[in-house]
């Protein structure tokens, strides 16, 4: 029997959930329902209806998230694929389905996006059986989602007749359409919501991207040849930056003859904005979703997050307020389609706002910005238990550090100590030094930084065990 081997795409950067979600830490890394990430979310609900260990295709920023992550959860993972930048789903599918050639010729994929909600593990397990059964006469599946309103942001698959949770004829993918539209395939009853999960064997995918995108097929094979393991990653050859971009629906599902679809009845959210969070999530008995320090009073219909300050509202309907340390977002719950516009204008302007959060996530542990004026830089740095940084120096600035929990060694020329709580230490311009944690409990430190330039790329680097 064909190995089934779990492929999660875990590339995206989630614009919309702005500012929650950002370019360095996006949506699928944030436990938006309950105490675990969308991403682990979808490894669990994979392992449980495919339990092979997953290939996981992700941007080489979250690569230490993504190890993270699976690690908290205990899951192991075949191989974590690197995109220096993506290519859209075609060629990164493309990538796994190499992977999984060589671990298993016949092997069939179970291709997952990373940030989908699904809450019934067991009926989605029992549709991904009705897909395989399908992919092992040669169809490439995709999953329809059984339409519960006249949605616009999604777009839809019309199958070609039959009836029943079998996989049946694709008879046409259709782009996200108007409100009239939308209305009129919900009511004709022919037409599911386009999941964008799919399976089918590897080897089949491989050949009909050769067929419909014979360049794409070509670079991707030679970048994956010619790749290299790198810790515990694999990144691909340089070659794959010079693949088109296609989506897997344009370069292969829509021109092929062989699409199927398993109409799929179980609830199901690509959460893909501030609304569809609102609709996934309890609220009380005025329609509100508050999390956080809220005080909402003459107030329905919204959602209110506050992560480091108390939020009151007053008066207001239909509104999403999102508070963060460094930004706040106050939309029409009707309009958050558009924050990737804010978004938009972030990158526009060059600001930081866009990529990253006050607290930065490094895989030792993180950093976050607590005062920044001219010529100094204040900030507070956690390093996890046995974890350490990079050797380095820096030619623009001086650094101290306080300790203000746990014990720390230092590195600092040629000599090596530990500072315990409430103890310091100076780092001079030019100096090389390293930080390590040697204890069992996180270790927590101030660090004031003074100099002309003060940028994160200040930073020459002579060991890393992470391979930056």
């Amino acid at each position: 029997m064909a190995l089934t081997i779990p492929v999660i795409l875990a590339g995206g950067s989630g614009s919309r959930l702005w500012p929650l979600s950002r370019d360095l830490f996006p949506k699928q890394f944030h436990a938006l329902f309950g105490a675990e990430s969308l991403l682990q979310n979808t490894l669990r609900r994979a392992r449980a209806a495919a339990p092979a260990p997953a290939i996981i295709v992700c941007n080489e920023e979250h690569r230490f998230l993504v190890a993270e992550q699976c690690r908290a959860i205990g899951l192991p993972w075949q191989q974590i694929i690197l995109e220096s930048e993506g290519r859209n789903t075609a060629p990164a599918i493309a990538l796994a389905a190499w992977a999984a050639v060589d671990a298993d010729p016949e092997a069939v994929l179970l291709v997952l996006p990373s940030d989908h909600l699904i809450r019934d593990s067991a009926a989605f397990a029992a549709a991904v059986e009705r897909a395989c059964a399908a992919a092992a006469g040669g169809a490439l599946v995709t999953f329809g989602i059984v339409p519960t309103a006249a949605e616009t942001g999604y777009g839809y698959i019309r199958s070609k007749g039959g009836a029943g949770p079998d996989a049946r004829p694709v008879d046409a993918f259709v782009e996200k359409p108007d409100a009239a539209t939308a209305e009129a395939y919900v009511a004709s009853g022919d037409y599911l919501w386009n999941s964008g999960m799919f399976v089918f064997s590897a080897r089949t995918y491989l050949d009909e991207l050769a067929r419909h995108e014979p360049v794409i097929a070509e670079v991707v094979e030679a970048a994956f040849r010619q790749g290299r393991t790198d810790l515990d990653f694999f990144r691909p050859d340089a070659a794959f930056l010079t693949s088109p971009s296609r989506s897997v629906d344009y370069a292969v599902m829509e021109p092929t003859d062989r699409a199927m679809v398993v109409p799929a009845g179980f609830d199901w959210s690509d959460v893909g904005s501030w609304s569809a969070i609102w609709a996934e999530s309890p609220r009380d008995s005025d329609g509100n979703h508050l999390a956080g320090d809220v005080i909402a009073v003459d107030t329905r219909d919204s959602l209110v997050l506050a992560q480091t300050r108390l939020v009151g509202t007053l008066g207001v309907d239909n509104l999403v307020v999102v508070e963060t340390p460094d930004a706040v977002l106050v939309a029409d719950r009707e309009r958050v389609q558009d924050v990737k516009r804010i978004v938009e204008q972030l990158k526009a302007a060059g600001r930081d706002e866009s990529s990253t959060h006050r607290e930065v996530f490094r895989p030792w542990g993180s950093y976050e910005g607590i005062q920044q004026g001219e010529r100094y830089q204040v900030k507070r740095i956690k390093v996890k238990p046995g974890e350490k940084l990079s050797l380095q120096l820096h030619h623009h600035r001086s650094e101290h550090w306080i300790v203000v929990r746990g014990t720390a060694e230092v590195t600092r020329g040629d000599e090596t100590f530990t500072l315990a709580e409430n103890e310091s230490t100076y780092i001079p311009l030019g100096v090389r030094h390293r930080l390590a944690n040697p204890g069992k409990l996180v270790l927590e430190m101030i660090e004031v930084q003074v100099g002309p330039y003060l940028g994160e790329d200040d930073i020459v680097r002579f060991q890393d065990q992470y391979g930056r």
